[in-house]
């Protein structure tokens, strides 16, 4: 976890949904951004910790943002997916969070080597991303956002949100003329 400019980073390790890694995305009309829900299981409480103890730290760095105090009714990333996303499965037994960027993530394998092939990362898979939390005040809401930095896939998964693999629908066939 480093500490620059009041942003507190955190590399975490989770399963990706609704990912918007290739094209920024706009939701309900507003600026498109690159983005994704970052889900990881209660059991992993190494990472929760590390997240809550970043959260912590962005609270303390935007004081100032806020006239001097914390206040009580602070919008926090980290959610219970137990609470908040009873109805999807995926989320079961998981924190989430969302994270966003207007800038394009850099998109690598474990390898650290640029992954082109866009249908290789999508909702489902696992991997880690680094993310920036830092205070916002904006409109009347007051509290801690997630900026998306990058994006790392570590190992594929079951694609969630309907999408199947083409590898999974169809099998190689004989190299005949499937026409005749």
């Amino acid at each position: 976890m480093s500490n620059s400019q009041n942003k507190t980073k955190v590399i975490v390790p989770c399963r990706f949904s609704y990912l918007h890694c290739w094209e920024p995305d706009a939701i309900n009309g507003g600026e498109p951004k690159y983005s994704v829900s970052a889900i990881i299981p209660k059991s992993d409480t190494k990472t929760i910790e590390q997240i809550k103890a970043a959260i912590e730290q962005a609270k303390k760095d935007s004081v100032s943002k806020w006239g001097g105090k914390i206040p009580a009714n602070l919008k926090l990333p980290l959610r219970d997916g137990d609470i908040d996303r009873p109805e999807d499965e995926a989320y079961a037994g998981c924190y989430f969070f969302n994270a966003n960027s207007r800038q394009a993530p850099e998109i690598v394998d474990a390898q650290v080597q640029p992954i082109l092939n866009q249908s290789e990362v999508y909702s489902g898979c696992y991997g880690r991303i680094s993310v920036t939390f830092y205070g916002f005040s904006a409109n009347g809401n007051r509290g801690i956002a997630a900026g998306l930095g990058n994006i790392q896939k570590l190992r594929d998964g079951e694609p969630l949100g309907g999408k199947t693999r083409a590898a999974d629908d169809f099998e190689a066939e004989a190299d005949e003329d499937f026409l005749s």
